[in-house]
């Protein structure tokens, strides 16, 4: 129970620690991109304005003088081209691979050519006398190198968070470890407290149903209503001497020695569990019905798997009214064995069906009815269940009734 719940605590660290990680990644990537995108338009703006400054305008026409060394742009992957007022190119030097196709736009842009991310800031060529626009100047840039920056930053980020998660989730199990230390400790000694409490009942118990027992056996010079009482007081024993009975057996559970286990053949078991309840659901005038698969064997204790199915079938009787049917059905897989208690009861709410295997609990319907019960069978036969490495698990619908399944692991059939 606690190694579920632990599990549970981590996974929940590891999923907010994942989110807030990723978060704070996100943020960084972004403020980094802006940053980033922003210093290289700031770059190329400045090589236009430099290139535009530079320009000479004689005789009409535009003079590119030589101050721009091509090695220094095509190292950078920039490139420069002059165009006049028609948009027509007059001069380029630089990178070939910038597609001289990309409008001429003045102002910042990103254009994609041939896969290739291709940064432009354009700018107007202005004659300093008239202030006139004589041409235009494009500095442009491929992004393949801020491209693979952000994929090296998208890896570190992603690297990070991974570390960092198989890092925390070392720590978190330490955490949740010392977290449920003294939760565990608690419940090991009201554990201890319910066992030892149940326990000393016991006798106490037992001296009330043999003195009731007694007066009831001889009820010379009693009168009716004494005997009435008396009656009360042996039935409120026996549902007290049970209820201590389930609630020592729940509070031992955990510690029955595996060396007692046996080869148990359910077979058997199912068989007298349905001859032995026969009788009482034709009293009730309900079909109790069996389909057992012959050699179904399992190691375990025998008296405990008993218990397991009495439990479920007094369950499905109580809860199935008259002419209902309750059906058991026991086959095997190639390593469990399965048997289905379905019944035509009254059946229990979707929402309620996560809460039955929970001691004391009893639906608002379904469960509500005094049964005189301890309200602690189906926890029993569930901390049975999983004594022995199976589980049960139910289906039910309102009305139409329920379905327990109970998973045992099987011996194999070559060693029964």
């Amino acid at each position: 129970m606690f190694a579920k719940i632990r599990r549970r605590l981590l996974l929940s660290y590891l999923i907010v620690l994942s989110l807030i990680l990723g978060g704070f990644a996100i943020a960084v990537r972004i403020v980094f991109t802006y940053s980033l995108y922003k210093q290289q338009t700031q770059k190329l703006a400045a090589l236009a304005q430099f290139a535009a400054a530079n320009v000479e305008f004689e005789n009409g026409r535009i003079k590119i003088d030589n101050y721009l060394r091509q090695n220094k742009l095509l190292t950078n992957h920039q490139g420069l081209h002059w165009f006049d007022t028609q948009g027509n190119l007059i001069v380029k030097k630089g990178s070939d691979t910038f597609d001289l196709s990309i409008p001429l736009t003045e102002g910042e842009q990103v254009n994609t050519i041939d896969k290739n991310r291709i940064q432009s800031v354009t700018l107007p060529i202005i004659r300093k006398n008239s202030k006139q626009t004589i041409g235009y100047v494009r500095a442009s840039q491929s992004l393949e190198e801020f491209d693979e920056t952000l994929k090296k930053l998208d890896l570190g980020l992603c690297g990070g968070i991974f570390v960092a998660l198989i890092i925390s989730s070392v720590g978190g199990v330490w955490l949740t470890r010392q977290a449920m230390q003294p939760i565990e400790k608690s419940f090991a000694r009201l554990k201890q407290f319910t066992a030892d409490a149940s326990h000393e009942l016991r006798s106490p118990l037992m001296a009330i149903k043999s003195n009731a027992g007694v007066a009831l056996k001889y009820p010379a010079g009693m009168r009716e209503t004494d005997a009435e009482k008396f009656q009360a007081i042996s039935s409120a024993t026996n549902q007290m001497t049970r209820l201590t009975e389930d609630l020592l057996f729940l509070a031992r559970h955990d510690h029955v020695p595996s060396h007692s286990r046996e080869t148990v053949n359910l077979s058997a078991i199912l068989e007298n569990l349905v001859q032995l309840y026969q009788p009482q659901a034709i009293a009730k005038q309900i079909h109790l019905k069996s389909h057992l698969m012959e050699k179904l064997y399992l190691l375990g204790d025998t008296n405990q798997i008993t218990r397991l199915f009495t439990n479920i079938i007094q369950n499905a009787i109580y809860y199935t009214p008259s002419e209902g049917t309750v059906e058991i059905i026991a086959s095997r897989s190639a390593a469990d064995i399965l048997v289905n208690i379905q019944d035509t009861g009254v059946g229990i709410a979707t929402k309620d069906l996560e809460n039955i295997f929970e001691r004391f609990w009893r639906a608002d319907k379904s469960r509500s009815h005094n049964s005189g019960g301890s309200g602690l069978g189906l926890a029993i036969a569930q901390a049975i269940a999983q004594k022995h490495g199976g589980l049960i698990t139910v289906t039910s619908q309102l009305e139409i009734g329920s379905i327990f399944t109970v998973h045992l692991p099987a011996i194999p059939l070559n060693q029964c």
